[in-house]
């Protein structure tokens, strides 16, 4: 299986601690970016908003957060993703911020351009709505951190984590054209982590009608963009996978369509494997 253009691999943390990373301008599309970062026990970073509203979700580790718009101190619980449920941080534009690495930090941060409209929230566990989506073994756990109810402008936010040996994203939907109430144009992106590093996930990319059918293999701390298209996941057997899913486009909602083909199995699903949820 060669390498795909869709996927960034994951790097050891650069002099700023970055894992991987993504702009719009490299993603060859409008809105959304994304970053990923590892900071030792007493490490920091500044950044700043500017036009854009950012989400900054703590997948392991405990911050203090000091920003213009307000100081969060000692948030984060969680050792890893598959320790617990997330913290996260909404900043809206015009805001910037100092994060502080209380233990070691790893750190996701999603944003697309926004207008100021929404004060800075924190997200806690509590807030997080879990939901089991699928059965059998298309059953995998949603942690919905910033959902289309969330106060944002164009941000979305969800963990998903898919027990081994089970399909996500499925059945096959797309989310590439704004014909609302059917579907909205959102680009993507699928951050990996694997329960046991040598695990990997396995991801189709496809759109018919834009010549697009890539399948890629994500290992951990790897990105996969979705630029269009049909975009399942399976989990191989023995390695759970969790993916941190961020969108911006068209509208601030989840809608997406079903692949024609194969939308009659949402209909036929079991019920949901009692592994899930992997994480409470």
């Amino acid at each position: 299986m060669t390498q795909s253009s869709l996927v960034i691999a994951s790097h050891e943390p650069d002099a700023g601690g970055e894992l991987v990373a993504v702009t719009s301008e490299q993603a060859g599309w409008r809105d959304l970016c994304f970053a990923a970062r590892r900071l030792p026990a007493g490490g920091c970073f500044d950044g700043a908003t500017g036009a854009s509203e950012l989400a900054l979700v703590l997948l392991g580790g405990r911050a203090t957060v000091e920003s213009s718009a307000g100081r969060w101190e000692g948030i984060g619980k969680r050792r890893t993703v598959f320790d617990g449920m997330p913290f996260a941080l909404y900043l809206p534009p015009g805001v910037a911020y100092t994060v502080m690495a209380e233990t070691e930090l790893d750190l996701a941060l999603a944003w697309c351009p926004a207008e100021p409209q929404f004060p800075a929230r924190l997200v806690t566990p509590q807030d997080v709505a879990v939901e089991v989506r699928g059965g059998g073994n298309a059953t995998r756990q949603i942690n919905h951190i910033l959902p289309a109810e969330f106060p944002a402008q164009r941000l979305l936010v969800v963990e998903v984590y898919t027990p081994g040996g089970n399909w996500s994203s499925y059945p096959p939907h797309k989310h590439d054209v704004h014909d609302p109430p059917r579907e909205v144009c959102l680009e993507e992106i699928y951050y990996y982590r694997i329960s046991d590093p040598a695990g990997y996930a396995i991801q189709q990319v496809y759109s018919p009608e834009r010549g697009l059918d890539e399948l890629v293999r994500a290992h951990d701390g790897d990105l996969v963009l979705i630029p269009c298209g049909y975009h399942p996941v399976v989990a191989p057997p023995g390695y759970d996978v969790y993916y941190f899913n961020a969108l911006a486009g068209s509208a601030h909602s989840m809608t997406a369509a079903d692949e024609p083909r194969y939308a009659w199995v949402r209909g036929s699903l079991p019920a949901p494997d009692p592994r899930v949820p992997l994480v409470r």
